[in-house]
């Protein structure tokens, strides 16, 4: 699938089909563009869940963590990374920090993060899934679509391209 973030805003502005995130993300990973149908996670500096959701073999889709913005410790890793390119998912955006970013960047995957830390999250196991999450202005739900480039991240309740 081709698209630009741009583009699809050229083509949607008369109509009320997507939102779009505050700029606050920076870009890792080697696919700076990526899209997919969205799954959802709420954690709080907390990883457990985030690695469960990544071991599923999935198509088209790409993972949403509300982090709580945190910038203390990282939620997710290289090592999640890879496990998430072994199981097909498109991206992961983190309202919350990465780590091992060098090495992410090398990798064939799409992620914004608010930043990198070197610090490793906990292990509580208190975190919820598929639930309506809201950062950075916009209200994500599970199955909308995500669309991210460099340009931005458009969030629709319905397929653009």
């Amino acid at each position: 699938m081709s698209f630009t973030t741009a583009a699809l805003c050229d083509s949607y502005s008369n109509q009320d089909h997507f939102q779009i995130t505050e700029s606050l993300f920076m870009s890792f990973g080697c696919n700076s563009t990526f899209s997919g149908q969205i799954t959802t996670l709420k954690t709080f500096e907390d990883n457990v869940l985030i690695k469960e959701i990544l071991e599923e073999k999935v198509e088209n889709r790409v993972l949403v963590i509300d982090g709580g913005g945190s910038h203390r410790c990282a939620l997710i890793d290289a090592n999640l990374a890879k496990l998430a390119i072994k199981n097909g998912w498109q991206g992961i955006v983190v309202y919350g920090c990465i780590r091992n970013a060098e090495t992410i960047n090398n990798m064939p995957i799409g992620i914004r993060a608010l930043h990198a830390h070197p610090l490793k999250s906990h292990k509580k196991d208190h975190s919820d899934r598929d639930l309506l999450v809201s950062f950075a202005g916009v209200n994500f739900k599970k199955d909308h679509y995500l669309y991210a480039d460099n340009d931005g991240i458009i969030v629709s309740a319905t397929n653009l391209s």
